[in-house]
């Protein structure tokens, strides 16, 4: 394939997805062809970041396609409730989630049982979603109840009934020691990733209070660029103007980092079809009601406006 040369940083007039569409082609024209975990083969390349500003309302939703958003914004909601189990989102229409524990069933009971069966039964049967719906400590866990031990004698611990809740202490420092470098929280928790139906790929955020607006910035350890960025920028653009919200400060802007970034093989017609598009238009996000707490917020609370993105294009995801 021919090489292509992208610019260090994309000039202050472009449009703020072409640092997205130049980033993709890079990936696809350079990248290191590889075989992955899930053994469709990726483009790879390691290190990446882009920045976007959340200022007057701005969010950035890919415009070269659709992106489903209150899809993103349930997946958020339900992260900081701190449920692991799947049954919830499938209520919502939010199927995400629902390959890793479908093929964990598959696996385990030989049944080459639909996705739409799967959940209808994990809706149905509150045992069945116990029993198969469940994805271990996943990122609300982890963000809201990560794991404390107390000592109960002869240098033993047990885990308590309570965890440490990362998300409260967060809105704690932002609001109580704003200068803090320490403004973050993680869902990456060595001992407990071998549990987890997928380790957390977008795993630390941190946060900078400077001049009264908010900055973000996510690390993602391994990126899907072709499928899961969309909702990840979409992820990161919502919790730093939820958390700018309940600190009584403006959202500033957004940094988004990529470790392993790829596109996988298997989506080449999306690739190529989403870099031959003009990005345009300049969507905005509404919070409309300030709700007590960061936990508080239903999807109600949210609304995209001037949002008109070109068609969706539809590609399989490698699980």
């Amino acid at each position: 394939m021919t090489s292509t040369t992208i610019p260090a940083e994309v000039p202050a007039e472009a449009h703020y997805e072409q640092q997205y569409l130049d980033l993709m082609r890079r990936v696809w024209t350079q990248g290191d062809e590889r075989i992955d975990r899930t053994g469709v083969g990726t483009r790879s390349l390691l290190g990446a970041s882009m920045r976007f500003s959340l200022a007057g309302e701005a969010v950035p939703l890919l415009t070269t396609k659709r992106v489903y958003w209150k899809v993103a914004a349930r997946e958020m909601l339900w992260f900081l409730t701190g449920d692991t189990n799947i049954r919830e989102l499938v209520r919502q229409g939010v199927h995400i989630w629902t390959d890793w524990p479908l093929e964990t069933y598959r696996k385990a009971t030989g049944e080459e049982i639909s996705r739409d069966a799967f959940e209808a039964r994990i809706i149905e049967d509150a045992a069945f979603a116990e029993r198969w719906g469940d994805l271990g400590p996943v990122y609300g866990a982890q963000w809201v109840n990560w794991p404390r031990y107390e000592a109960v004698g002869d240098g033993l611990y047990r885990r308590a009934e309570k965890g440490h809740n990362q998300i409260a202490e967060l809105v704690e420092g932002i609001r109580n020691n704003p200068g803090s470098r320490r403004l973050l929280f993680t869902g990456w928790n060595v001992a407990e990733v071998a549990q987890m139906a997928l380790p957390p790929c977008h795993m630390t955020y941190q946060f900078q209070v400077a001049d009264g607006r908010l900055n973000g910035l996510l690390f993602q350890r391994s990126c899907d660029l072709g499928l899961g960025f969309a909702f990840n920028i979409f992820g990161l653009s919502l919790i730093t103007r939820m958390l700018a919200q309940q600190c009584d400060l403006e959202p500033g802007e957004i940094v988004w980092q990529g470790g392993d970034v790829h596109l996988y093989l298997n989506h080449a017609e999306l690739v190529e079809e989403q870099i031959s598009r003009t990005p345009g238009g300049a969507p905005k996000l509404r919070i409309k009601r300030r709700p007590e707490s960061i936990f508080d917020y239903r999807i109600e609370d949210f609304e995209v406006v001037d949002y008109t993105p070109q068609s969706h294009i539809a590609a399989p995801v490698a699980v």
